[in-house]
């Protein structure tokens, strides 16, 4: 599957329309990972031939927390196991979080600067709505009839 060279084709714009991180950010993650896919073929027992290349690895990784697809369509779409793209998935998420160059900043960092916050309140009371009263004659009973 050649889903990071259709990528590739697209505008900066519609890269991150599509994916949900800028083509920078997207390069910088790829890169991270490469080092860690060098390091690793370089170790004893590495395993079989790698079933996607590295770029298609973390798009696949981005597009499963972008859409919320299961990993059995995703994995259908980059031509591997529902398992294969677990694997996949949470493979390149624990590289990408051992990196530290991915997180956001902390709440108490977010304060300390100078950033303006804006909160929004949400009212999510619930409204009663009207419905018909219960009693003995609107509820229609039947007889349960045992055939022995």
């Amino acid at each position: 599957m050649k889903k990071y060279e259709q990528m590739q084709k697209h505008k900066p714009k519609d890269f991150k329309r599509h994916i949900g991180v800028n083509e920078e950010t997207f390069n910088a993650m790829i890169e991270v990972f490469r080092q860690y896919d060098e390091n690793r073929k370089k170790g004893l027992g590495v395993g079989g031939r790698r079933s996607l290349s590295p770029e298609n690895k973390v798009l696949l990784m981005l597009g499963y927390y972008r859409e919320y697809r299961t990993l059995e369509h995703i994995g259908f779409d980059y031509g591997v196991s529902e398992s294969t793209a677990s694997r996949i998935v949470c493979e390149v998420e624990d590289i990408l979080i051992k990196s530290g160059r991915f997180s956001l900043p902390s709440k108490r960092e977010l304060y300390k600067s100078n950033v303006e916050l804006s909160f929004v309140v949400i009212d999510a009371t619930e409204v009663p709505c009207q419905r018909p009263k219960k009693s003995k004659e609107s509820t229609t009973q039947a007889r349960k009839r045992v055939i022995l």
